[in-house]
């Protein structure tokens, strides 16, 4: 187990280390002609990435001080730590291209899925937790919210992952498209290392 924890670890810190490069190289796109419009693919996937990154880095702050369990803390502070990172990518690279961080459109408009989550209870985009599953979370205590911080987890990578993958196929800008790729990549491993920490607690992934 804790090989496959390690392993998980060390795809967020490449992931982290890469965002670096892609922030400094997002820089050399403040000259060119081709910037972004506000309600183009690179636009509509930092915004809404940026909102989806949030919850998660809100819910693993949540379970850390749920639980003391070393092997739950670690993965919660690495999605955490990775995460917050990167939104703060995407909201750089919408200030230097002069675009603004929120719009009057649904979230994913710009995957022409402006109608998949209806926002109820907070949740905004696929995968989201709602408001009362966030409240929940701070109830538990050690076992049970470990399972729940999972599970919520579990869910919202796979959101995550399909909007990302959306971003690969759709966005322009390079930088955003290989941000978008190490994502993907990043968020399967750790669905994977989740997986097997919700079968050493006797529980599973919720669909």
């Amino acid at each position: 187990m804790r090989s496959v924890l390690i392993a998980g670890s060390a795809v967020a810190v490449l992931v982290a280390a890469g965002a670096i490069t892609y922030a400094v190289a997002g820089e050399d796109s403040g000259g060119d002609s081709a910037v972004p419009s506000a309600d183009s693919a690179d636009a509509g996937f930092a915004r809404d990435m940026a909102v989806h990154h949030q919850q998660a880095v809100e819910m693993s702050y949540i379970v850390r001080d749920r639980t003391k369990d070393t092997d739950v803390r670690r993965l919660a502070y690495d999605i955490a730590q990775t995460q917050a990172n990167q939104r703060g990518m995407l909201l750089g690279w919408l200030d230097l291209w002069g675009l603004p961080k929120v719009s009057a459109d649904p979230p994913m408009t710009w995957m022409g899925m402006g109608d998949m989550a209806s926002g109820k209870d907070g949740a905004l985009m696929p995968g989201m937790a709602t408001n009362t599953e966030l409240k929940k979370l701070g109830t538990l205590n050690g076992k049970q919210a470990e399972i729940f911080y999972l599970q919520l987890m579990t869910d919202h990578h796979k959101g995550g992952i399909h909007m990302a993958e959306g971003c690969v196929a759709k966005c322009t800008v390079a930088v955003e498209k290989n941000l978008a790729q190490g994502m993907v990549d990043a968020q399967q491993s750790e669905l994977t290392t989740m997986a097997q920490m919700l079968k050493e607690r006797g529980a599973e992934p919720r669909d």
